[in-house]
């Protein structure tokens, strides 16, 4: 049995053997994402930031009259905010969740290429020397000469684990909130 029997790989779209990718650029790193989950990518437009959301919610869009939350993905990954510039986009994901698949924008540096990455060639992720969380990352491999993080979309963007992070920042405005009324209350 090989090392790549017992992980799991890339949607093959149909393809036996072939992974089919979007690669993108966060910063100086190359990324990709299976082509299954991205719905469309569209230039960056204005987004509005929504109180009380986790730093990594950069706020949401109007996309044809839905709600879409953006995710910074730099941030999400630990990161300083992405910078606004020529070239940045916005993906639009399908994020399977708990009964149902929701909407997710995430922000993006430069969006490349669509390729083919044939899934022998997709090593398991490191178990160090990456800055990301090892769970997001489904696997590494190479483009024209380039290392590539194939990125676990179902892990990193979880719609349930960001719902929770943005309960837990929303109790804690609360908490302060209250702590700084307290504080101001006569004794």
């Amino acid at each position: 049995m090989s090392m790549h029997e017992n992980r799991p790989t890339p949607a093959s779209d149909g393809d036996e053997g072939v992974a089919h990718c979007v690669t993108f650029v966060l910063g100086d790193e190359m990324f990709a994402i299976g082509i299954h989950h991205i719905r469309e990518i569209i230039e960056y437009e204005e987004i509005t930031t929504v109180p009380m959301m986790p730093v990594f919610v950069r706020g949401i869009i109007n996309l044809r009259g839905a709600v879409v939350p953006v995710i910074d993905l730099s941030s999400r990954f630990g990161r300083p905010l992405s910078e606004i510039k020529p070239g940045t986009c916005i993906a639009i994901l399908s994020i399977e969740g708990d009964d149902e698949f929701s909407l997710l924008g995430i922000l993006l540096d430069g969006v490349r290429e669509v390729v083919e990455i044939p899934l022998h060639a997709i090593e398991p992720p490191p178990s160090f020397g990456t800055r990301l969380r090892s769970e997001f990352i489904q696997g590494i491999t190479t483009v024209a000469g380039r290392f590539v993080i194939l990125l676990d979309v179902q892990k990193a963007l979880s719609v349930s684990e960001l719902s929770e992070l943005a309960d837990e920042v929303a109790r804690a405005h609360c908490s302060d909130s209250l702590l700084g009324e307290s504080a101001r209350a006569p004794t």
